[in-house]
């Protein structure tokens, strides 16, 4: 049975509270630098804990190690045969450099109705967006019709090790019964012009899929010696050799079938087609989204940190490169083996880290769920489906069998470039867009 429909004093203050925490959480620098770098997470989930004990929840903080702590909170639903629903956030952000940013990036400024920070889209918005939801059911005394598993993780910057990959190996009981989640990077609008019509269309984009990554080193292996001496077997040489390979390699369209969806959606409102051979020309029709889309046409591989030598006159015995792999579906053991062949016979690669590729269905009763949600704000809207170039802690959650979405929800203006906010300089999202989501999150959690 559906949630009772809120006062308007109820909507109001669901739609405030989702602003000021998240306005609060990007006042708490919770950068990660990877490697277990940076202040942590410890600060924001106390400041969550306190939020959801003072309309009386219990949730519980956990730490992986010192300071890098995630938060969890179940919520009984009415039907507790029925499989859960986890709704997840994390609570740590890349770092941001002040001196680029024309704000601060921890003071949470507003200019022009538009929010500007770290993690104001990745993604303390969502972060705010859910505890004002779950502030909202405690403080109206309603139940969702299904349990609800809410949870605050640490460490997804870097891959999740001291947050979600940790928690579902030491604490699988916490999503015990769960069926399906939702996240970030998803639920957000584009605007597509609409053949014949002269009108607009908005369409939110559900992540449906992601790309699996793989963050490894490059290590080659040479001959120490002088500088001055000829040397046939240097590891910079050697490593730049692979690096320039890797670079040189043309990974070859594919269209997984969430790829070739939208875009066939994208061409029916707009009565433009798209061609296999060359997407170029109809990427700009997705807008703000088309960075992500672009990401998900291929496999790619892009060096990211170099590290060789300790003096100007001495020839290194190693060289070492980071690269950062993202892979299509079913594509995993494809790219490993080619970056080990393009990277030849003297360079070692080193998987780091690895995150399996997710691809869930669209045609699920819950889908249909968050469709309903949006329309009865948006009516009218498209819901399309689409694949995410990068990855969300939904890829720790499909080891225990839970199908993730990413669907944080926002209404966007048809200008904004938004893909290119997420780690970006000056990361901003419109306050309406916040109060927009979280309206809908609440129309989901009374109908989910």
């Amino acid at each position: 049975m559906p949630l009772s429909a809120p006062t308007q004093d109820e909507l109001t203050l669901l739609q405030d509270e989702a602003v000021q925490i998240t306005r609060d959480l990007i006042r708490i620098d919770t950068s990660n630098f990877g490697g277990n770098k940076g202040p942590g997470e410890r600060e924001a989930a106390e400041y969550v804990a306190g939020r959801l004990r003072e309309v009386g929840y219990e949730p519980e903080i956990m730490e992986s190690e010192p300071g890098r702590a995630s938060v969890v909170l179940r919520i009984p639903g009415e039907d507790r045969e029925r499989g859960g629903l986890v709704i997840h956030g994390h609570l740590d952000v890349v770092p941001a450099n002040a001196e680029d940013w024309s704000v601060d990036p921890f003071a949470a400024e507003v200019r022009d109705g538009v929010l500007y920070g770290r993690g104001a889209v990745d993604m303390k918005d969502m972060d705010g967006m859910i505890l004002a939801l779950v502030r909202h059911l405690a403080r109206t005394g309603q139940k969702p019709p299904r349990d609800l598993v809410i949870v605050m993780f640490a460490d997804e910057e870097a891959g999740g090790v001291l947050g979600s990959r940790w928690m579902v190996a030491n604490r699988p009981e916490i999503f015990e019964g769960c069926t399906e989640a939702i996240s970030e990077v998803g639920g957000y609008s584009i605007t597509v012009p609409e053949k014949g019509t002269g009108r607009d269309v908005r369409a939110y984009l559900l992540q449906t899929a992601e790309k699996g990554y793989a963050w490894m080193r490059l290590r080659a292996h040479g001959r120490a010696g002088h500088g001055s001496v000829p040397n046939d077997e240097n590891a910079i040489v050697r490593l730049s050799r692979a690096i320039a390979a890797i670079d040189a390699h043309e990974f070859p369209y594919e269209y997984i079938a969430s790829v070739r969806t939208l875009f066939d959606r994208v061409g029916e409102i707009s009565g433009r087609d798209w061609d296999e051979a060359d997407p170029a020309a109809f990427l700009p029709l997705l807008g703000g989204a088309r960075q992500f889309v672009s990401g998900t046409l291929s496999d790619t591989a892009n060096a990211t940190t170099l590290s060789a030598g300790y003096k100007g006159n001495v020839i290194p015995q190693t060289a070492e490169a980071e690269l950062d792999c993202r892979f299509l579906p079913g594509h995993q053991d494809e790219l490993l083996a080619l970056i080990d062949e393009l990277s030849g016979p003297d360079v070692e690669m080193i998987v780091d880290t690895l995150g399996i590729s997710l691809d869930a269905p669209d045609d699920t009763p819950f889908v249909a769920a968050m469709h309903r949600a949006i329309l009865a704000e948006d009516p009218g809207a498209e819901l399309l489906p689409y694949c995410l170039s990068g990855g969300t802690d939904n890829k720790q959650l499909a080891e225990l069998g839970i199908t993730g979405y990413g669907f944080a929800p926002l209404q966007l203006p048809a200008d904004l470039d938004f893909a290119p906010l997420f780690h970006g300089i000056d990361e901003r999202v419109p306050v309406e867009a916040i109060r927009f989501g979280a309206r809908v999150l609440l129309r989901l959690v009374s109908d989910c």
